[in-house]
């Protein structure tokens, strides 16, 4: 009996031990995660940066060159990693509302680019109105890459955590974005609020577009209880374990949509992960969808995530939607679907989507384009026939594939094409033919590679 009593205090002690030891193993796994996302923040601000600095240096030799093939590099460039850093950036845990003038900076200077690249491809030089956008667009690149590299100098002197930046409770909400954003970026966002150029081009986010009245919205109001619910059931009421609303988009000048944007923190995740959501005040649609977390090794091919991106739309409500275009970065498949009416695809309803590759998760979902542009089109009868256009392509285009598409043409106005695409000189292209005059409108060179499918 005497040697009984000992028994409880010894198993209380070793359990004790393994409590403390089991409590310290979660504490240093949950320091290392946090560690680990950290420099996934760090990495994607890093690459961002460099996208920048590239662009601004590529704005400073297109503005120098006098070769029209040159200028065709190096604006194919300026796209490109435009739209990387935009992609980038929009993986950071910095809310919407505050950036949304920078997004569109990104945004307009890469289809800016684009428009202009298409003008050099057709034998045009720089006009002396462009050469001067340019320089603004050189100017502000300039002072943007200053105020990163301000941000870069806190970070590796320890005075700035993305970790503390993502955290969204409400009590630390407004003071740690003030942290990240009050002497950097917010300055670039000032900076272009009164002198930042209107530019007119042909591209999905000229300011003549932006500015239509959105047409694939509906009516009716919802209010933010409703707009609530429709977040939590877009992402899933069961995986959503708290929803915050904390902006309501009215600054969201980009996508024109006036819209609730909420942060949702996932069931059976780390509580500093969120994903943000914005519904549309009008018809309250989900306008995009962010998940920004960090993937690693990736096991499922493009095909299967495109496989997966398909599916979400569809039941999402999104059907007749096709893909168009892909682009492969940092484990995540970008896809670019189009909406087809009977046989005509119309490239202005688009919308793109995020896969994960490490488990297929949707992980982005952006339809500002499509509730800008979808409507019920009454789409013409083409007045020339398929051979008839055929006779307008050039000879030795190999033709491999033959359909009718809406494309949009000076913003807002759309045109009924033939599409061709094919291959001249080993090279892969598409070319449209406008079906009621017989005038060949666009040809768009096809660039593949490893990373994915991109039509300059």
């Amino acid at each position: 009996m005497e040697n009984n009593r000992w028994i409880l205090p010894i198993v209380l002690a070793v359990a004790l031990v393994f409590a403390g030891v089991w409590g310290y193993n979660e504490y240093q796994q949950k320091n290392d995660y946090k560690v680990m996302l950290n420099n996934e923040y760090q990495r994607l601000f890093y690459d961002m940066k460099d996208n920048i600095e590239n662009v601004q240096v590529s704005l400073s030799k297109a503005l120098l060159s006098k070769s029209r093939e040159q200028n065709v590099v190096l604006l194919s460039q300026i796209w490109q990693q435009s739209m990387e850093a935009q992609e980038k950036l929009s993986q950071l845990p910095i809310r919407h509302k505050d950036l949304s003038k920078t997004q569109k900076f990104l945004n307009q200077v890469g289809d800016y680019a684009f428009a202009l690249l298409q003008e050099h491809l057709d034998g045009k030089s720089l006009s002396s109105k462009q050469r001067q956008s340019l320089f603004q667009l050189q100017d502000y690149t300039a002072y943007l890459s200053k105020e990163l590299t301000n941000i870069h100098n806190k970070l590796m002197t320890g005075k700035l955590n993305f970790n503390a930046v993502r955290r969204r409770e409400d009590k630390e909400l407004d003071k740690t974005n003030e942290k990240m954003l009050d002497a950097d970026l917010t300055k670039f966002e000032e900076k272009i609020s009164n002198n930042y150029p209107e530019l007119i081009y042909d591209g999905p986010f000229a300011d003549q577009v932006l500015k239509v009245k959105p047409r694939g919205l509906g009516k009716g109001k919802v209010n933010a209880n409703q707009a609530k619910e429709i977040a939590s059931n877009f992402i899933g009421s069961k995986k959503t374990r708290k929803i915050t609303s904390f902006e309501e988009g009215q600054n969201m000048k980009a996508a024109d949509i006036q819209s609730y944007t909420f942060s949702i923190a996932p069931e059976n995740e780390e509580k500093e992960r969120a994903i943000y959501i914005s519904v549309s005040k009008t018809g309250g649609k989900v306008v995009w969808m962010v998940n920004p977390r960090p993937v690693n090794n990736p096991k499922i091919s493009v095909k299967e995530a495109e496989k997966n991106a398909k599916k979400f739309l569809d039941e999402k409500g999104y059907k007749n939607m096709e893909p168009n275009y892909s682009l492969k970065y940092d484990g995540i498949a970008l896809f670019n679907f189009a909406y087809k009416e009977d046989d005509v695809t119309v490239y202005a309803d688009n919308i793109k989507v995020k896969v994960a590759l490490d488990n297929g998760e949707i992980v982005g979902f952006d339809a500002a384009a499509y509730l800008k542009s979808h409507y019920d089109r009454d789409i013409p009868e083409p007045k020339i026939t398929e051979e008839e256009a055929r006779e307008k392509v050039r000879d030795g285009f190999n033709i491999e594939n033959i359909r009718l598409a809406m494309i949009p043409l000076e913003g807002i106005k759309e045109v009924l094409c033939y599409e061709f695409k094919g291959k001249y000189k080993g090279a892969d292209f598409i070319i449209y033919i406008n079906a009621l005059n017989g005038e060949e409108e666009k040809i768009l060179k096809v660039i593949r590679n490893e990373n994915g499918t991109l039509m300059i």
